[in-house]
């Protein structure tokens, strides 16, 4: 893995990790990056497999393969406990962490996750796969933008769109290594471990998802003992790159109070 530590402006400040989704690349969390400095010592890493971390991943690659790599991180960082946030895909590494190893964690954030996959986000990944397997890498990361956007968000940033597509496709993560981090997603379910997860958590959803339903961020806020619900009307998938002020606003608002 290829792991970035970014030191607070404040002395001795807390550490909050930030863990992506399926495109695992830390890069996704840019637009967060300047808040939480202020506050928060931050590590941000490209999940194995992505980004500057490319290896081949094995056949029966699990989440709690990837919840193993974060606890690496953190003992290779020195850090005792952080602050987990993670999308999506990255939020099911920290629900897994939470059960396991609840005391590496002060909190837990997840965004647009599930505690098991609903039917029609595997249906979506079932479309992206037919995509890939037919028509390509190309086709694939042309696609992937109406799963992560709103529609209006989209048609707005066409442009960055585009750049998106093509540095999509120039550091495609490669069609094996997404076929397992996908089959790893739609395999996980902590469904019977929620009620004994006590750790301070903050259930982050988006109503205009066309990924993940709201019903599951609703869903997981209520299985889980101690944990806040909020739900943006307007955002979609990747609603902390759309609306980033307003996502690092109820992040930082729960952060501190945790």
């Amino acid at each position: 893995m290829s792991v970035d530590v970014l030191e607070s402006t404040r002395e001795g400040a807390p550490t909050v990790l930030l863990s992506s989704g399926l495109g695992g690349a830390a890069g996704y969390w840019t637009p967060q990056l300047d808040a939480l400095r202020a506050r928060f010592r931050v590590i941000t890493y490209d999940q194995a497999g992505t980004g500057r971390a490319r290896r081949d991943l094995p056949e029966d690659y699990t989440i709690g393969a990837m919840a193993d790599d974060v606890l690496a991180i953190l003992d290779e960082t020195k850090t005792g406990a952080c602050h987990f946030v993670g999308h999506a895909l990255g939020g099911l590494v920290g629900l897994d962490l939470a059960r396991r190893t609840p005391q590496r964690l002060t909190s837990l954030t997840v965004v647009n996750g599930w505690a098991t996959a609903d039917e029609h986000t595997k249906r979506c990944f079932e479309a992206r796969l037919l995509l890939l397997d037919h028509a390509g890498p190309g086709a694939y990361v042309r696609a992937q933008p109406i799963f992560l956007y709103p529609a209006l968000w989209l048609a707005q940033n066409a442009e960055r769109a585009r750049r998106e597509d093509a540095h999509g496709l120039a550091h495609f993560q490669g069609e094996e290594t997404l076929r397992r981090r996908i089959g790893a997603l739609l395999h996980f379910d902590a469904t019977a471990a929620l009620a004994a997860i006590r750790t301070p958590a903050f259930v982050m959803g988006a109503r205009d998802d066309v990924l993940v339903p709201v019903s599951k961020s609703e869903e997981l806020a209520a299985s889980l003992p101690n944990a806040l619900l909020h739900v943006a009307d307007y955002g979609g998938h990747a609603v902390n790159v759309v609306e980033p002020d307003a996502f690092n606003a109820a992040l930082l608002d729960f952060l501190s109070r945790s």
